[in-house]
């Protein structure tokens, strides 16, 4: 460390004893000042440079590096993300898939429950527990329990939303006064059998 002390304080003098030296003669050339100038800029940015070259260049290799670093890590960011978003498209399109599927089964479904809702309502309530019961023994046949429910609650939904929006309230109240009366004959043969 001496040395770099010792070498500071010389580039911080040398340029003074020029001038003074300039200053004893009285009569300074235009290439003297020149040549001055141009050592006392040589020694003062040599000094610098001398002084600041480890510290710059290690400050400039830190700072490289963070570059390079924040670069990998962006890029590694952005082909995570753009795998993320690739997995998030496709999930969309099967959901997309699955949906208009579903849509498709639930306005074929929909249709013939419409038709078959229809004809149902002047039929025995007898007949709807063995049309259910026999949907039901269907459904457990082609997949699991879930997918009986599953299957079994939409259909209902859908024949409920059809119903709604199909038959009026005067409509309504006579299926309903329809099903107590087979409901009191059922329960009347029954009673009597």
């Amino acid at each position: 460390m001496v040395p770099r002390k010792f070498i500071l304080v010389l580039l911080l003098v040398l340029p003074l004893l020029l001038f003074m030296a300039e200053d004893e003669e009285h009569h300074p050339s235009g290439s003297g000042e020149f040549l001055g100038k141009v050592v006392n800029f040589v020694l003062l940015f040599g000094g610098l440079a001398l002084l600041l070259r480890k510290p710059l260049r290690k400050f400039l290799d830190n700072r490289g590096k963070e570059i390079a670093q924040n670069l990998e890590q962006t890029r590694s960011g952005r082909e995570e993300a753009e795998a993320n978003l690739t997995k998030v498209q496709g999930r969309l399109d099967e959901l997309s898939r699955e949906i208009q599927e579903m849509n498709q089964e639930a306005e074929g479904e929909g249709k013939a429950q419409k038709d078959q809702i229809l004809v149902e309502a002047r039929v025995e309530v007898e007949s709807l527990k063995r049309l259910a019961q026999q949907e039901i023994e269907m459904l457990s046949q082609v997949g699991g329990r879930e997918l009986r429910e599953y299957a079994a609650e939409l259909a209902t939904l859908r024949a409920e939303e059809r119903i709604n929006d199909r038959i009026t309230p005067k409509d309504q109240t006579q299926l309903i006064d329809e099903s107590i009366e087979r409901l009191e004959r059922l329960n009347e043969e029954s009673g009597s059998g």
